[in-house]
């Protein structure tokens, strides 16, 4: 019995130790492999700059700011999206709406003129040849009665004629038919009774005809000039019925399926913009015009109180028609390069998460384009401050208009710290005219003016030359861009560049101003470097601005004087880049 405890015992014994070798070291093991596991998941990046991961924690390279988990600051974000922060959204003034099934009608504006109605025109014929001695009509606009004395005419045809009619007139009572054929020929070439009974009275032939108006309108052409030698059946001149008149659309060729005959429409002019004229759509041209691709779509109206005047340009608004339910979205949320349409899509959820989405376009209708491919109903798109976001997924190296397929972008920003360099070499500087460069060098000089208010602290200058900036981008002719990629980044700039300097223009605040001021000079920055400049510029970089993120500005000397901190912190900073 004693045997077989002391077995059991051992039997025991070396069941713990095995536990404790084996198990345990197992169990170690796998602890140890968990924690390999999460080490080598944690990657580091910077909130500034999400483009950057790094293995080991550090300086953010860009900025200098230290990184953080990059599992907090990604949140799981997949690489064609980026996030924008409640601030940043609210600064901006992001609005995003989401897209629904339109069905039925909407609203579609046409452009168009006022014209004579062509139906109510008549023209004014001479019915004998001769000369035009004498013309009473000879404005145009002027308007003419029927029976009102036009003109004096030379006809031999008519001296002829008269010496005929005297002498028939003598032998009529022997020869009335001769004498009626005679009287005849006056009454074909429209010669009034009277005139002709003044002959026979008189006895005396005469040398010029007044002639007499057969119609009433308002004169709209004049064909011949005194002392015009004229043919029979020549024009005079051509009047025009105005108390109805015609209204000529042009409808394009995308849009034909939206009109039809007897639709009713709305037109408005600037010259009573409290008035609408309702009538419907009278014709449709059934020939396209090859040059604009157009046709003509035609209303009458009517206009006995004489508002409407031939050459007036007019609006037309009318319901669309729409076979089907389609897919709208509004034409703020669409980004166009020319080559591409593109839209940035909110990705369900609390966070504002977004993403560029490529779309492809149909019929524009009112404010809206009907959707073909790459969006769907329940979707949320931005629609306001899509510039914005835009700039923010360039900045964060993610897909954006400019960047098809997303990555790092070089902005002149990654330069090394403190180092001067001439450009960086992945900033694509654009071939443009020394036009196009001298009207950028006028906006970077106003620019330079709210630059040195801020520095001064003076919110009043700072606003009063950010109104000057939006003038000035006004006044850029991008024409001139005839390269498409530098006038599809120029337009996208530009629109930039007015929406941050109407923000510094409306805020009364200095504070508010400045943050509109650092998104300003990023957009300035880049036009600089991809467009040129006629003199030398420096960005320079303050690590503390905008509560310790830092901004960027640009300025026309190499001494730093901050307009983010103005006298309170007027040094601090350094230059980052030198461009010429």
């Amino acid at each position: 019995m004693k045997k077989y405890i002391v077995y059991i015992g051992i039997l025991t014994i070396g069941i713990l130790l095995g536990w404790l070798l084996f198990g345990g070291a197992s169990n170690t093991n796998k602890k140890h492999d968990h924690s390999i596991e999460v080490e080598a998941k944690t990657m580091w990046t910077c909130s500034m700059h999400p483009q950057i991961m790094q293995p080991e924690l550090g300086d953010c390279p860009i900025c200098g700011m230290d990184l953080i988990p990059a599992e907090a600051g990604a949140d799981g974000l997949s690489k064609d999206q980026f996030k924008l922060t409640e601030n940043a959204m609210a600064l901006a003034n992001v609005q995003t709406s989401v897209l629904g099934e339109l069905a039925g009608e909407q609203t579609l504006k046409l452009s168009g003129k006022i014209v004579e109605n062509e139906d109510e025109a008549a023209t004014q014929p001479v019915h004998f040849s001769g000369r035009v001695d004498k013309l009473y009509v000879k404005s145009l606009g002027e308007y003419v009665k029927r029976g009102q004395a036009i003109a004096k005419i030379y006809s031999a045809e008519l001296i002829a004629a008269q010496q005929e009619l005297l002498i028939a007139y003598k032998n009529k009572a022997s020869q009335p038919e001769l004498y009626e054929a005679v009287k005849k020929k006056f009454s074909n070439w429209m010669v009034k009774d009277t005139q002709v009974s003044e002959i026979e009275r008189s006895g005396n032939i005469q040398t010029q005809f007044t002639i007499y108006s057969n119609i009433s309108g308002v004169v709209t052409e004049i064909a011949l000039s005194e002392g015009a030698h004229i043919m029979e059946g020549n024009a005079l001149f051509k009047v025009a019925n105005l108390n109805t008149v015609w209204a000529n659309f042009d409808v394009y060729e995308n849009q034909i399926a939206q009109v039809k005959k007897g639709q009713e429409i709305v037109v408005k002019t600037n010259a009573y913009p409290n008035k609408a004229f309702k009538t419907k759509v009278d014709f449709i041209e059934p020939i396209l015009d090859s040059k604009t691709r157009t046709v003509k779509l035609r209303v009458v109206l009517s206009n006995k109180e004489g508002l409407l005047k031939p050459g007036m340009f007019v609006e037309g608004q009318l319901n669309a028609l729409q076979d089907d339910a389609v897919l709208q979205v509004p034409a703020s949320a669409v980004l166009w390069t020319g080559e591409r349409s593109v839209v940035y899509l909110k990705v369900k959820g609390e966070t504002p998460i977004f993403e560029m989405r490529e779309v492809v376009l149909g019929n524009k209708t009112g404010a809206s384009y009907e959707v073909l491919e790459g969006l769907e109903q329940g979707d949320e798109v931005v629609t306001n401050g899509t510039f914005t976001v835009d700039a923010a997924a360039q900045l964060q190296g993610k897909k954006s208009m400019m960047n098809k397929s997303g990555g790092e972008v070089m902005t002149g920003h990654e330069g090394h710290m403190g180092v001067e360099v001439t450009q960086s070499s992945e900033t694509t500087r654009f071939d443009v005219s020394s036009d196009f460069r001298k009207q950028l060098q006028q906006v970077f000089d106003v620019y330079i003016q709210i630059k040195d208010a801020l520095v001064k602290d003076d919110a009043k200058k700072a606003g009063e030359a950010a109104k000057q900036l939006r003038s000035g981008l006004e006044a850029v002719d991008m024409q001139l861009l005839t390269d498409s990629k530098a006038h599809g980044h120029w337009m996208v700039l530009e629109k930039a560049l007015q929406t941050t300097s109407t923000g510094i223009a409306a805020a009364s605040d200095i504070q508010e101003q400045r943050k509109h001021f650092k998104n300003l000079s990023l957009h300035l920055i880049d036009a600089v470097q991809r467009f040129g400049i006629d003199k030398k510029a420096y960005e320079q970089f303050c690590p503390m601005a905008d509560n310790n993120k830092g901004a960027y500005w640009l300025s026309n000397e190499e001494n730093i004087l901050n307009p983010y901190f103005g006298e309170a912190m007027l040094t601090c900073g350094e230059v980052k880049l030198f461009i010429e």
